[in-house]
């Protein structure tokens, strides 16, 4: 173990550089609703595929970055997107053993959890109406999870990141 040397780590971070472009690239309006948690979503394959790289402090960075981005409360995207990997990092191995479409299920459930602290945070701080259009990102999410995973996979594979 001491002598693996990372290689190709700049991929981690261009494909989260990435997530967080699509996280603010414009949509149609009745598409925002169900915008697709892309920063989560290339997060969990990288949590997945490399636990001993992308982890917890990934996560809050990312997270930071995002509230930035979106101008939300400093914090809030990192509490989510910790939330996510501290589950997705407690799900690891049961997780990479599942097929793929209990993956998805798995995943909606988790991505649903972050989506209600998110709701319940605007909540708190008067931002949004709570409504159960909440739930659609992460059923968006969820259905993507497969092309994602593929994508990032022949990526992973091709480029060899460690």
């Amino acid at each position: 173990m001491v002598g693996v040397r990372s290689r190709n780590g700049w991929v981690i971070w261009l494909t989260l550089a990435f997530a967080l472009l699509l996280s603010v690239a414009p949509m149609l309006e009745f598409m925002q609703v169900g915008r697709p948690l892309c920063v989560a979503l290339i997060l969990t394959y990288w949590v997945l595929a490399l636990p001993h790289r992308v982890g917890l402090t990934t996560a809050w960075v990312l997270g930071l970055a995002q509230d930035v981005l979106l101008g939300t409360l400093l914090g809030q995207n990192a509490l989510i997107l910790t939330l996510i990997t501290f589950l997705v990092l407690s799900l690891h191995q049961r997780l990479r053993m599942f097929p793929m479409w209990q993956q998805s299920m798995v995943l909606m459930v988790v991505f649903g959890l972050a989506q209600l602290v998110q709701l319940w945070l605007n909540a708190l701080t008067g931002s949004r109406p709570p409504t159960l259009a909440f739930v659609l990102p992460a059923l968006v999410s969820a259905l993507l999870w497969p092309w994602i995973c593929v994508i990032l996979r022949g990526l992973h594979l091709r480029l060899n990141v460690n």
